[in-house]
Order: structure tokens, then sequence, then C-alpha cells
């Protein structure tokens, strides 16, 4: 797992999910900005939260396969999505106690 550092987590992005860096490098523009204009760290807080779970969670093919169809499965509304929700939640939450959130 990298460091909590943008820095850190764009090299780790870069590596794991090339396809996701203009995604990455949009949304640290903006809490950036809006880290500014508000005069606040939250923005850049959330921006590395949000990357380290999808960092730790990607790091694990088969882990990040299983979101992927979990979050399918929500979407698709083909039955009732309470078991899969909740196995999202468990990913999630495996994935902030491996990078340390």
């Amino acid at each position: 797992m990298p460091e909590l550092t943008p820095d850190a987590l764009r090299a780790a992005v870069a590596r794991i999910a090339p396809s996701r860096m203009p995604a990455l490098t949009q949304h640290l523009f903006e809490a950036t900005t809006h880290a500014q204009q508000t005069q606040s760290l939250a923005p850049l807080r959330a921006f590395v939260h949000s990357w380290a779970v999808f960092v730790a969670i990607e790091r694990h093919p088969t882990r990040a396969a299983r979101l992927r169809e979990l979050e399918r499965l929500v979407d698709v509304g083909e039955e009732e999505p309470a078991e899969a929700i909740a196995e999202i939640r468990t990913i999630r939450a495996a994935a902030e106690a491996e990078a340390g959130l």
C-alpha cells in the first residue's frame, strides 16, 4: 500500500489502473481548487481517502472484480440488493483498514 499522499497515490494508480489517471488528475485539481477556495484541507483529505480505498481494492484483482460484479448487480436491480450492498460495505471497510483509514 502506498503512502497516503497525492504523489504516492498517483504513482500507484498509474501502475495498477492507468486508465483511471484522467479521473484522478481531475479529482486532484478539483480538490486542490476547493481547498484553496474554502481554506480547508477537507477536500484534499477526501481525495486521499477516495483514492487510497481505490488503490487498496484494485491491488487485489479478485477483490476488484468481485466489487465490480456486486455494483453491477445493484445497478441492474434484478434481485434484492441488500446482500450485495452488505458485501460492498465489507469490501470497502477492508480496503479502508488496509489503507490505514
